[in-house]
C-alpha cells in the first residue's frame, strides 16, 4: 500500500510539471500566433529569438498595436468588410490633400529615414558559377556561406538566399533596374518618401566580377532612378543628376585585395561614395588561418589608398572567431581603432556564426571550435561599443540571417539593445555616430538638442590629417550634422588631389528627411547646417592645411548643391579654388 501511495504521489507530480510546462508552452505559442495576426515582424522576432528577453516585451508590443487592432476590427465590421485593410491600401486611400498630415503618421518603421536619408536600396549583384570557380575555388572563407555550389545554391557568396534583401533579389532573378523599381515602389506604399536614396551594392565581392557585368548593374542602378535608358555609366550618371529620386551616395562591399588603385578609380566613375570592405581581424594569424587570402597589411594599405581617394571607410568585423579568445578579441578592438592604421569611419560588428556547409560548420561539429555563450557575447558587445571614438558609426551589430539557419553563435535578434543595456548596468557609454544622431534620439528617447555649437576633433589616421567638424549638444549628447575634412597625404593617386589639395570626404545633416527644395522649422536638414560645416571646412583647408583647393566626393544626386554654393565638376570630385576665395 506504501509503495502504491509512493507511486501515486510521483505520478501526481510528474502530472503537474507536464501542466505546467505546457501551460508555458501554449503561452508562448499564444503570444507568437498573435503577434502573427497583428504584425508579421512580432513574429518572427519572437520565433527566430525564442527567449525571454524578447518575450517579456510582447505584452508591450500588443499594448502599442491593440489601439489600432481595435480600430481597424471596428472599422472592419462597421462596413462589413471580409478583412481588415493592410497599411499600404490605408495609406493609398487617403486623400491628397490630407496626405501631407497622415502620411507621416500611418508610415511604417520611422527610423528608416530618421538619419537624413529616405531609403537605403539594397540590391545584389548574382555571381555566375563560371566567375565564382575561377576566383573563389581556393580561397572562400572557412566561415562564409553561399555561392553557387554552396548548400544555398541560389545565393551570392557571403549570403543564404534567405534574407529579406536575398529574397526581393532572388523574386527579381537578380536584375538591378528591377530590383531598384520594386524596392522603390514599396518603400513609396510603405508611406515614405523616396526623394533621396542610397544604393548599398551587396553579394561577395563586386570589384571581381568582369567590366562587362558591372557597368551593366552600375547603369542600370541609376536608370531605375531617372527612367532613362543609357548606352553606357557615364551617360547614365549624368541624367541621375537631374533625377527627381536623388542618389545621394553608393556603397560597394569588397575586400582589401580589390581595393587598389584601379578598383578605386572604377568605383568613383560609378558615383561611389562609400566603401565596405572586409577585414574581419588585425590578426595574421587569424587571417591565415581563416583562408581570408589577403593579409592585414593589404588591408591597412586599401584604407591608405581610399581614403586619399576620399571614401567613407566601413570595416567588417567578426569577433568569435577560432583561435581567438575574450580578451584577445577585447586587444583586437582597441588596437583597432588606437593605431592610426586602421581608424575606420564606420564599421559593421558581426560576431561569428556557424552555418551549414562551411568549413566553421565542420570545426564546431568536431567539437574543435565553441562560440562564446550568449551572455558572454553581449558582455563582448558591450564592451566593443565602449570603445568606438565618436567619429566612428556602428551601421549594424549582427548579420541579418534567420536564425533557424545558424547552429551555433548569436542567439538574439536584438543583440544591439541587449548591450547598450548592459553598458547601462556597467557604467559605460556609447558614443558612436549612430547612437548620438538626433533623428534616433527623438525616436528612442523623445529628447531634442537644446543648445547646438560646433564641435571639432583632430586625429591621425592612414597617413592623413582628419579633422571631425560636428554640431551637438554636449549637454545631451546629441549629434546633428558632421563633416570629414581630411588633408591629402603626399603618395595620393588621384591627380585632381595632387599638390596640396583638401578633400571633404562626407557631409551629413541627421533627422528625418526633408524633400529636395522643401524646409520643415521642426526639423534640421536644410536649416543651414551643412553649410556653416562647408564654411568651417573651407576655412581649415585654406588657413591650417594651407591648400589651394577643396574637394568634395560628392554622391551623383547632391553635385547640384555643391554647384549653388561654387564648386564645378573636376572628374568625380567637385572641387573648388581656395587661392581666388576672399
Amino acid at each position: 500500500f506504501r509503495a502504491g501511495t509512493q507511486l501515486r504521489v510521483m505520478l501526481f507530480r510528474l502530472f503537474l510539471n507536464v501542466l505546467v510546462l505546457t501551460t508555458k508552452f501554449l503561452n508562448q505559442i499564444f503570444i507568437i500566433v498573435f503577434c502573427a495576426l497583428l504584425d508579421y515582424r512580432y513574429f518572427f522576432r519572437a520565433f527566430y529569438a525564442w527567449h525571454w528577453s524578447c518575450l517579456m516585451k510582447m505584452p508591450f508590443l500588443l499594448f502599442s498595436l491593440s489601439f489600432h487592432f481595435r480600430v481597424k476590427t471596428k472599422t472592419s465590421a462597421k462596413y462589413g468588410l471580409s478583412a481588415q485593410p493592410r497599411l499600404v491600401d490605408i495609406i493609398a486611400a487617403v486623400p491628397p490633400q490630407y496626405r501631407k498630415v497622415l502620411v507621416p503618421k500611418l508610415k511604417a518603421k520611422p527610423i528608416r529615414t530618421a538619419s537624413g536619408v529616405n531609403s537605403l536600396l539594397f540590391c545584389i549583384c548574382h555571381w555566375y558559377r563560371f566567375v565564382y570557380k575561377s576566383l573563389f575555388s581556393f580561397n572562400t572563407c572557412r566561415y562564409c556561406p553561399g555561392g553557387p555550389d554552396s548548400d544555398f545554391e541560389y545565393s551570392t557568396q557571403s549570403y543564404t538566399g534567405y534574407e529579406p534583401t536575398s529574397m526581393r533579389a532572388i523574386r527579381a532573378r537578380y536584375d538591378p533596374y528591377l530590383q531598384t523599381r520594386h524596392r522603390v515602389e514599396q518603400l513609396k506604399q510603405l508611406g515614405h518618401s523616396v526623394d533621396k536614396v542610397e544604393f548599398i551594392v551587396m553579394g561577395g565581392t563586386f570589384m571581381a566580377l568582369p567590366e562587362d557585368y558591372r557597368d551593366y548593374f552600375i547603369r542600370n542602378l541609376h536608370d531605375a532612378l531617372s527612367g532613362h535608358t543609357s548606352n553606357n555609366v557615364s551617360e547614365a550618371v549624368r541624367y541621375s543628376e537631374r533625377s527627381l529620386t536623388k542618389c545621394v551616395g553608393i556603397t560597394i562591399e569588397t575586400r582589401p585585395d580589390y581595393c587598389l588603385k584601379r578598383h578605386l578609380s572604377d568605383m568613383l566613375s560609378y558615383g561611389c561614395t562609400r566603401l565596405e570592405i572586409g577585414v574581419q581581424s588585425v590578426y595574421e594569424d587569424v587571417a591565415r588561418d581563416t583562408n581570408r587570402g589577403h593579409t592585414v597589411k593589404a588591408v591597412c594599405e586599401s584604407f591608405h589608398l581610399a581614403k586619399d581617394a576620399g571614401f567613407k571607410v566601413v570595416a567588417h568585423m567578426m569577433p568569435d572567431l577560432p583561435n581567438m579568445g575574450l580578451e584577445r578579441d577585447i586587444d583586437q578592438f582597441v588596437e583597432f581603432f588606437e593605431n592610426p592604421s586602421f581608424r575606420p569611419d564606420g564599421m559593421k560588428l558581426y560576431p561569428t556564426l556557424v552555418i551549414r556547409g562551411t568549413g566553421l560548420y565542420e570545426l564546431w561539429k568536431s567539437g574543435r571550435y565553441k562560440s562564446y555563450s550568449p551572455s558572454t557575447l553581449v558582455d563582448l558587445v558591450a564592451r566593443i561599443l565602449a570603445l568606438v571614438p565618436p567619429w566612428t558609426r556602428v551601421y549594424r551589430v549582427q548579420r541579418d540571417i534567420p536564425m533557424p539557419l545558424v547552429s551555433s553563435g548569436v542567439e538574439h535578434g536584438n543583440l544591439r539593445e541587449l548591450a547598450l543595456a548592459r553598458m547601462k548596468d556597467l557604467g559605460t557609454q556609447c558614443r558612436d555616430v549612430r547612437t548620438r544622431e538626433v533623428g534616433i534620439q527623438e525616436i528612442h528617447h523623445k529628447v531634442r538638442p537644446y543648445q547646438v555649437e560646433l564641435v571639432r576633433r583632430d586625429y591621425v589616421a592612414n597617413g592623413g590629417w582628419e579633422t571631425f567638424l560636428s554640431y551637438e549638444d554636449p549637454e545631451q549628447d546629441i549629434l546633428v550634422g558632421l563633416l570629414r575634412l581630411r588633408k591629402c597625404s603626399e603618395e595620393s593617386f588621384r591627380p585632381e588631389l595632387k599638390g596640396g589639395v583638401s578633400i571633404v570626404r562626407e557631409l551629413h545633416v541627421y533627422g528625418s528627411v526633408v524633400p529636395v527644395s522643401s524646409r520643415d522649422p521642426s526639423k534640421f536638414q536644410h536649416q543651414g547646417f551643412g553649410m556653416l560645416l562647408m564654411e568651417e571646412a573651407e576655412r581649415i583647408a585654406k588657413e591650417e592645411h594651407g591648400s589651394w583647393k577643396i574637394a568634395v566626393i560628392s554622391g551623383v544626386g547632391t553635385r547640384n548643391y555643391y554647384r549653388k554654393i561654387g564648386y564645378e565638376l573636376e572628374g568625380p570630385y567637385m572641387v573648388k579654388r581656395l587661392d581666388y576665395c576672399p
